[in-house]
């Protein structure tokens, strides 16, 4: 399975993924290094669905990066510790799918499994991606980063304060990537619509992004029972598997 994914870069990919960021300039480093290689992945090259999402996690964790060097959030530790847990999520199931592994979440091996082709859409792509991301790896990496630095998901503390500003980020960069995922005419539909389309996807993002707070503190709450973890980890993975199966299938042309 890992030949035919990876190809003649197979060695690349198994070297990079051997890897561990442990701060957000070593993530935008590899981050980096992943889309060089996804985009020598044949048979779709540059249009390989999973450089699509890489290419938008890139953009978003630079200007985190930009923020953290700026001083703009309140509680830097807490969010250069989520950022490290967070990417480390999406580089496990990169390895386990690699390795072939079961330990893959299904809702990345959704993802992965279309690299081989068909090809796919690069919006919808992308946003599977931010599908898996978000709606599952989010609230594992929120619970990790809380238990790592000993305090507590509590709503309106500075860790929250950080965790929103982040919605910022995606409201500033969304226009310009999804205009990047569009081709002439799209554009010029696009055009047509004025900022409806920037709206209500960053709507999306604030709404799933707050989904996954809470979910982190449910998280919270059972992390100390496995029977009750692995169940929520489970319907986690399953609702989002099925979102992402949405969102490559023919259904989610509307996205591009």
């Amino acid at each position: 399975m890992t030949q035919a994914i990876w190809g003649p870069v197979q060695q690349q990919m198994s070297g990079l993924l051997k890897e561990h960021p442990d701060d957000v300039p070593g993530v935008v480093d590899q981050l980096t290094k992943l889309q060089d290689v996804l985009c020598q992945v044949p048979p779709l090259l540059h249009s390989n669905p999973l450089a699509d999402f890489n290419q938008l996690y890139l953009t978003i964790t630079e200007n985190v990066l930009e923020r953290l060097y700026a001083g703009k959030f309140k509680d830097p530790a807490f969010l250069s510790r989520l950022d490290v847990e967070f990417a480390a999520r999406y580089f496990d199931a990169l390895r386990y799918w690699t390795d072939g592994s079961p330990a893959c979440p299904g809702v990345w091996a959704g993802l992965f499994g279309r690299i081989p082709g068909p090809d796919a859409r690069p919006l919808p792509s992308a946003v599977a991606g931010v599908n898996a991301h978000i709606n599952f790896d989010l609230p594992f990496a929120l619970v990790t980063t809380f238990d790592h630095l000993g305090t507590d998901p509590i709503d309106g503390s500075d860790q929250h304060h950080d965790y929103l500003q982040v919605n910022d980020i995606f409201n500033d960069e969304i226009p310009g990537l999804r205009r990047g995922y569009l081709d002439r005419w799209q554009l010029l539909i696009d055009t047509m619509n004025g900022d409806l389309d920037d709206w209500w996807q960053g709507e999306m993002v604030e709404y799933t992004r707050n989904v996954a707070w809470r979910n982190a503190q449910k998280i919270w709450s059972i992390r100390h029972d496995m029977i009750a973890l692995d169940k929520h980890r489970r319907r986690l993975d399953d609702t989002a598997t099925g979102l992402g199966k949405l969102l490559l299938s023919p259904f989610a042309g509307f996205l591009q």
